[in-house]
C-alpha cells in the first residue's frame, strides 16, 4: 500500500475510532458519594455532575447501591447514568432540597406546575442532557402535593425529574418508584426522547407540557392517583406555548396499586380517589387540564389502558386543540368515558382569552371491554363553540350495562365552567355515546354493546350539525331506540344493521 494512502487509511480508522469511544465517566465513588443509604451523597453527585460539565461533556456515573440524595442539579453535555442495581433515593430531609423559584403566573396553574426547582433531579435552560441507565429512582421522600411555603418554612421536594426550558433531552431505561407529584415534569423541552422507562408512581407520571419535537416510546406508566402519560400547555412560563410535533408509540397506562407493576404483581386492591369508590384509578392517557398553548400535530399509536380512566382530549382555558390522530388503541377495565372530548369554558388563563377550539381529530382502531356502565363514550362542546370535525374509525366497545329507563331520561347538565371529568355529567341518559355541540362528526365501522341489558339508546346527539353513521352497529333492547336526536341538523345513517338509511335535513327531537 502507497504512503499516503495508509496516511489516509489511519487517519479515517482514528477518526472513526474516536466516534466510538466513550465519553468519559465520572464515578460518583471518586467524588466522595458512599451509597449505603444512610449519608447524604447530594454534594458528591453534584461534584461529579460539575466536573463532567467542566470537561466539556461527560457522564455522572451511579455505580450499583442505594444512593441517599436531595437536590441533584443536570448540567449540559452531561449524561446522568444508573448502572443496574443502582437506586438514587430521594431524603426526607427538606434542608436537601432547593427552594422553589417565584413565579409571577402561578395563579393560572396549581403550585406543582409553577415550581420546577423543588426537585429531586432538576435543570433549567440546558442542551444536551440525557439520564439514562437500567437503575431506578425512587422518590421515597418526596411529597404528592404541597402549598407554598411559609416564610422561612423549607419543605420536601415534590417531582422527581423537573425540566425547564431545554433542549435535545433523552431520558432512557431507567425507572421511577413514588415520583411524588410528577414522575417527569418537562416544560418547554424541546427535541424531547423519551424511551423506555418504567413509571410505577404515586400521583403524575409523564406531564409533557409546552413541548416541542417530542418522542415518547416503549414506556410503562402505572399512576393510580393521577394521570399516566399528561399533555398539557399551562402558563407557568408567561406565554401560552403549544405542545406540538408529538408521538407517543408502543406504551402502556394503568391504574394498579403503587408498586406492584414494579414488582409484578399487579395488585387492584386499594380504593383509590377523592370522590370514593366510584372515582376509581386515575392512570389515563390525557390532554390537559391546563391548557393555555394548545396542542397540535401530534399522533398516538399502539397504546394499552389497563384498569384505569379512558382517552381524554380536554382544552378548557382557551387553547387550540387540533390536528391530531390516535390509533390502534385496546383497553380493559375502563373506571369511566373509554373516549372523552372535551371542549370547555373553565378559563383559568390571563384576562381576555377567548373560548380556545377542539377540532380535526381522528381516532381508529380502538377496541375497549368491561367499560364503566355511567358515562359512555362523551364528546361535547358548549354553547356556541361546537367541537368540529371529529372521525371515529373501526372502534369496538363493550360497556357492563345494567342502565335504566330513569337513566335514559337524565338531561345532563352544561357544566361550562367546570373541571372537566366525565363524572362532572353524571349518568349519562345513553350507553354508547353522547355527542352534544359538534359540527362534522362520522362514526365508521363502530361497534358499541354491553354485557348486562340496558334501557338507554346507543346514541344520543344534541345540537350537532353533520353527523354522518355509515355501518354502525348497536345492541338495544325490544323497544329502545338507537339513536335519540335533539336539535340536530343534517343527519345521515347508511348501512347500519337494525337501523333503516336516512338522511334528516332537521330533527327538533326524534328516536328510532
Amino acid at each position: 500500500m502507497r504512503p499516503v494512502l495508509l496516511l489516509a487509511f489511519a487517519a479515517l480508522a482514528a477518526q472513526a475510532f474516536a466516534a466510538d469511544a466513550p465519553s468519559p465517566l465520572f464515578n460518583i465513588r471518586s467524588y466522595g458519594a458512599r451509597g449505603d443509604g444512610a449519608a447524604l451523597d447530594t454534594a458528591a453527585i453534584n461534584r461529579a455532575i460539575d466536573a463532567a460539565h467542566a470537561a466539556g461533556g461527560g457522564t455522572a456515573y451511579i455505580p450499583a447501591g442505594t444512593w441517599l440524595s436531595g437536590s441533584i442539579h443536570l448540567q449540559s453535555n452531561v449524561t446522568l447514568y444508573l448502572e443496574q442495581g443502582a437506586t438514587l433515593v430521594a431524603t426526607n430531609d427538606p434542608a436537601a432540597y432547593d427552594e422553589p423559584e417565584p413565579n409571577q403566573w402561578d395563579k393560572f396553574q396549581d403550585y406543582g406546575h409553577s415550581h420546577f426547582r423543588n426537585s429531586f433531579i432538576w435543570g433549567e435552560n440546558l442542551e444536551n442532557v440525557t439520564i439514562a441507565g437500567p437503575g431506578r429512582i425512587w422518590g421515597k421522600g418526596l411529597v404528592r402535593s404541597q402549598r407554598a411555603p411559609q416564610a422561612g418554612q423549607k419543605q420536601v421536594g415534590n417531582k422527581a425529574i423537573s425540566l425547564k426550558l431545554s433542549h435535545n433531552v433523552t431520558l432512557k431505561d431507567f425507572s421511577i418508584l413514588q415520583g411524588g407529584w410528577f414522575g417527569v415534569l418537562a416544560n418547554g423541552v424541546d427535541n424531547f426522547t423519551i424511551s423506555n422507562l418504567k413509571v410505577d408512581t404515586n400521583r403524575d407520571g409523564l406531564d409533557i407540557i409546552n413541548c416541542r419535537n417530542v418522542r415518547v416510546s416503549d414506556c410503562t406508566v402505572n399512576s393510580p392517583y393521577d394521570d399516566g402519560i399528561c399533555l398539557k400547555s399551562d402558563y407557568a412560563l408567561g406565554v401560552p406555548r403549544s405542545v406540538e410535533n408529538v408521538t407517543i408509540t408502543n406504551s402502556q397506562v394503568s391504574g394498579y396499586d403503587v408498586g406492584t407493576l414494579l414488582d409484578g404483581t399487579f395488585q387492584r386492591k386499594v380504593t383509590y380517589g377523592n370522590a370514593g369508590a366510584n372515582a376509581g384509578p386515575t392512570g389515563r392517557l390525557k390532554f390537559g387540564t391546563e391548557s393555555n398553548g394548545g396542542f397540535k400535530n401530534i399522533t398516538i399509536s399502539n397504546i394499552v389502558f389497563d384498569y384505569c380512566r379512558g382517552l381524554a382530549l380536554e382544552t378548557v382555558d382557551g387553547a387550540l386543540l387540533e390536528d391530531v390522530s390516535i390509533s390502534n388503541v385496546t383497553m380493559r377495565d375502563i373506571v369511566n368515558a373509554p373516549i372523552f372530548l372535551r371542549l370547555g369554558a373553565r378559563m383559568r388563563a390571563p384576562e381576555g382569552i377567548e373560548v380556545g377550539a377542539l377540532r380535526r381529530v381522528s381516532l381508529s382502531n380502538f377496541v375497549v371491554y368491561n367499560a364503566d356502565p355511567r358515562y359512555s363514550s362523551i364528546i361535547a362542546g358548549i354553547p356556541g363553540h361546537d367541537i368540529e370535525d371529529v372521525r371515529l374509525n373501526n372502534i369496538r366497545i363493550y360497556y357492563q350495562g345494567g342502565g335504566t329507563k330513569e337513566q335514559a331520561a337524565l338531561e345532563p347538565k352544561e357544566e361550562e365552567k367546570t373541571y372537566p371529568e366525565p363524572r362532572m355529567f353524571g349518568v349519562i341518559p345513553a350507553y354508547g355515546f353522547f355527542v352534544r355541540h359538534v359540527n362534522g362528526i362520522q362514526f365508521n365501522d363502530v361497534e358499541v354493546s354491553y354485557l348486562k341489558p340496558d334501557q338507554r339508546p346507543a346514541f344520543l346527539l344534541e345540537s350537532v350539525k353533520n353527523a354522518d353513521f355509515f355501518r354502525v352497529k348497536a345492541q338495544h333492547e325490544a323497544g329502545v331506540p338507537v339513536f335519540s336526536l335533539k336539535s340536530v341538523a343534517d343527519f345521515l345513517v347508511q348501512l347500519s344493521p337494525g337501523v333503516a338509511d336516512a338522511r334528516l335535513k332537521t330533527v327538533d327531537r326524534k328516536e328510532f
